[in-house]
């Protein structure tokens, strides 16, 4: 945890900016999630918001802030004898609850009665969208509703109040960060090492998992080990790695507070790239420093995806598999075929923070709504940049034959690509280069060391 007074200020910040609101706050911290039976669970994973404004990581907990009497309380249950067996001796939730500054701690029994009472007086009881079905059926039987009762209730001053609050990472949550970097770095440079012929994508994925698990609190995320990289999110681990292929490693860690990492790294199996692979790969890299050099406070992060998605289209029409004015293409979505994805997410105590919340609220504002064209519909965060935000930058090229096919048989774009051309690139792969970033004052500056991701910083690397 960090000190008591950090989350005292971060909810002193949240009554701030829900200032004009009445009634009651409810914010349910996890519970354990069985795996395959009851008593053999998942690892447990703290809801994130209420990690953030209690720093409290056990489950069964909840924490309520009376927005009107200005009181804050978490409810639980105390350990009985027979959990102790199991467990071992824990604070009190009496204990838990001074530690993040909070001087009221209840059973959890009392929690159903004080949102009853709230209701009964006719008091706003403010929730966040539940993502796990325990977490919502707690709040549907605490509101007295039925399950479906639940979606479009949640409240969006305080959806709105916990992203401001979060998207803005103070110092010692930047430190985290960069612990979470040191982690990530430490991963692809076992995967760098690891990239020959003859091994295999799972024993590469456990390497690096397990350095997760040794230096912190595990992956933030199921890692992408692929020679098939043009598949986006491949998470099977089956395939020997054969010379010649391309390598996409997708891996992240979360450290000791759940601070996240995120990185990826597209390796060449023997350590040396192809000609035809050197020239995808830089202009990969050519977009990804591009959005780097372009993110900095006041700019849509929208606008460095176009930036980036231009830079695309330039490097593929040099290499004569698209034609046309690049603004064009850009604007006709032709990109797309080739990055169907965004430019990058934010990240934090979440690897992609704050989509429980809802992207319309993290994502996007009144400012900017999301587009319905295709690949630009992905990008999950396109709103205006601000000093403290923490991203990722990651462009990509794919040749998906599936995606090609259905492209070319619809004429889709006919005018930007030249379908003919991209036959010799059926059984390439995908490239994706991605980095974290943090806004600073005038521009941004990288989360951590960087990887090697030059041509001869890779392929040196590997040597």
């Amino acid at each position: 945890m960090f000190s008591k007074e950090s989350y005292i200020a971060r909810r002193e910040g949240l009554r701030r900016l829900m200032a004009t609101e009445k009634g009651i706050v409810v914010l349910p911290g996890n519970v354990e999630s069985p795996m395959n039976y009851p008593s053999n669970c998942y690892h447990f994973r703290q809801d994130s918001t209420f990690l953030y404004l209690f720093g409290l990581n056990l489950p069964g907990l909840c924490g309520v802030i009376d927005l009107d009497q200005g009181t804050e309380t978490i409810f639980g249950d105390d350990l009985s004898m027979d959990d102790i067996i199991w467990t071992g001796p824990q604070p009190s939730v009496a204990e838990l609850a001074a530690r993040a500054g909070v001087n009221r701690a209840q059973p959890l029994k009392e929690l159903a009665a004080t949102v009853a009472d709230a209701a009964r007086k006719g008091r706003r009881v403010h929730f966040l969208p539940p993502y796990r079905a325990k977490t919502a059926i707690q709040l549907a039987e605490l509101l007295n509703v039925r399950l479906d009762g639940l979606k479009g209730g949640e409240s969006v001053e305080l959806a709105l109040a916990v992203v401001e609050l979060r998207s803005v990472k103070s110092a010692e949550e930047l430190e985290q960060l960069e612990d979470a970097a040191r982690i990530g770095y430490a991963m692809h440079a076992a995967a760098m090492r690891m990239c020959r012929p003859g091994g295999t994508e799972a024993e590469i994925a456990g390497e690096i998992e397990g350095i997760a698990m040794k230096m912190g609190a595990g992956t933030s995320f199921a890692s992408i080990v692929s020679q098939n990289g043009e598949t986006l999110h491949n998470h099977s681990h089956y395939q020997q790695l054969a010379e010649g292929r391309l390598l996409l490693v997708d891996a992240g860690a979360e450290n000791a507070m759940n601070y996240c990492s995120d990185y990826t790294r597209t390796l060449p199996v023997g350590g040396r790239f192809s000609a035809m692979q050197r020239e995808i790969y830089q202009i990969v890299l050519d977009a990804n420093n591009l959005g780097q050099k372009l993110a900095a406070p006041g700019r849509l992060y929208r606008d460095v995806h176009l930036a980036a998605m231009h830079a695309i289209v330039d490097g593929l029409k040099a290499l004569g598999l698209m034609r046309g004015d690049t603004q064009e293409a850009v604007a006709a979505g032709a990109h797309a075929l080739f990055m169907p994805h965004g430019l990058g997410h934010m990240m934090g105590l979440d690897v992609h923070d704050m989509e429980n919340i809802g992207e319309k609220y993290v994502g996007y504002d009144r400012e900017t709504q999301r587009s319905t064209q295709q690949g630009l519909a992905s990008l999950r965060m396109g709103r205006r940049l601000g000093e403290g935000m923490t991203m990722t930058v990651e462009p990509g090229i794919y040749f998906i034959p599936a995606y090609i096919a259905k492209w070319r048989a619809e004429g889709r774009c006919a005018e930007f690509i030249d379908f003919a051309a991209l036959e010799r690139y059926a059984d390439f792969g995908g490239i994706r280069i991605e980095d974290n970033i943090a806004i600073t004052s005038d521009g941004c500056r990288l989360i951590g060391k960087r990887l090697p991701a030059t041509i001869a910083e890779i392929e040196e690397f590997m040597a």
